[in-house]
């Protein structure tokens, strides 16, 4: 019976002289009104998949109704990020761990977020009398390092808001360089696994002589960064926390005609997200957060566009995939 072998997969695609390593990543919008909920738009929450694994950045009431319908399970690799403790960001992390015991989630969940939301889930969890089917981890977030694995940081900085704000990053390590295989020939590695586990970044041994990988690897290709903001004015520190970012997605609560209220409520207009994310060398831009008064956000497009071409406004369930920088046409 004839077939197509892993090895036979990987001798082709040395054959075309590349190996790319590449990670799917994409970031769903879940929810994308401020405070109050509209027919069409629920309150703040941004998933993110990378690699099979879930990162949930807020989680506005309601949240639960989104995974099913945004495709995402409940008993996944996952961990929630809380920017801030006023409702439209944390009320619904309530809802979203009674579904997950109610579904028998039996996976590890950690949840990140500011000085009170140890207190918050304990007490409402007591309160609603609800018991959970999986360990449940709560840390405090400071500013700077938050998670570092080996592939990714998860970075804080703190916002200008009512009360303590964050806004997070996901920033990838970088990755090995093009894999050269006249190279590896000259080197007499043969072709196949050892051929993988050098563009992988590791070394192999040939004959009792140990070959690192870059003696077949060109200069190392940057990973991909993106910026997701709670609740928060412009200010100097985000815009350097959000520099070079390939995708960031801005607060942008108000129009250029409610300037004074997003300044008295510390909010940002479009504009002024537009401008700190140009400023700041952003790839993409994607506004989120839209106040409940308006009914048409299209005019947000005419009020930052000219400020920052590349830019998007969000809606529930728009789905972005993030290309790596050196894959950008």
């Amino acid at each position: 019976m004839g077939g197509i072998y892993l090895s036979d997969v990987l001798l082709d695609v040395f054959k075309h002289q590349r190996v790319l390593l590449l990670t799917d990543l994409k970031l769903i919008f879940l929810g994308t009104s401020a405070s109050v909920p509209t027919i069409h738009r629920g309150l703040s929450s941004v998933a993110v998949l990378r690699d099979g694994e879930l990162f949930l950045f807020d989680a506005g009431e309601g949240v639960q109704r989104s995974f099913p319908k945004a495709k995402i399970g409940f008993n996944r690799k996952m961990s929630i990020f809380i920017s801030h403790l006023h409702g439209d960001h944390c009320v619904g992390l309530l809802g979203l761990l009674q579904t997950m015991s109610m579904v028998q989630r039996d996976k590890p969940l950690t949840v990140y977020g500011p000085r009170g939301l140890i207190g918050f889930i304990r007490n409402n969890i007591r309160s609603l009398k609800f018991g959970l089917t999986f360990p449940l981890e709560v840390k405090i977030v400071r500013e700077g390092l938050v998670v570092e694995t080996r592939d990714y940081f998860i970075k804080a900085c703190i916002g200008q808001h009512r009360m303590k704000n964050f806004v997070y990053s996901l920033e990838e390590k970088d990755r090995p360089g093009v894999f050269n295989p006249k190279a590896a020939k000259n080197l007499k590695v043969p072709e196949g696994i050892l051929w993988s586990k050098l563009q992988k970044g590791e070394s192999v041994e040939i004959n009792g002589k140990i070959i690192n990988p870059n003696l077949v690897l060109g200069p190392s290709r940057k990973g991909r960064k993106i910026v997701i903001s709670g609740d928060t004015r412009p200010t100097p520190t985000i815009k350097r926390f959000i520099s070079g970012a390939d995708l960031a997605v801005l607060e942008s609560t108000y129009f250029d005609d409610h300037q004074e209220k997003a300044k008295e409520n510390l909010h940002m207009t479009a504009r002024e997200a537009a401008q700190m994310a140009s400023e700041a060398d952003v790839n993409q831009l994607a506004l989120t957060h839209f106040s409940s008064r308006y009914d048409d956000i299209a005019p947000l497009l005419s009020q930052a566009q000219d400020i920052h071409p590349n830019l998007i406004v969000a809606e529930d369930f728009l789905v972005l995939n993030i290309q790596y920088p050196d894959e950008k046409v």
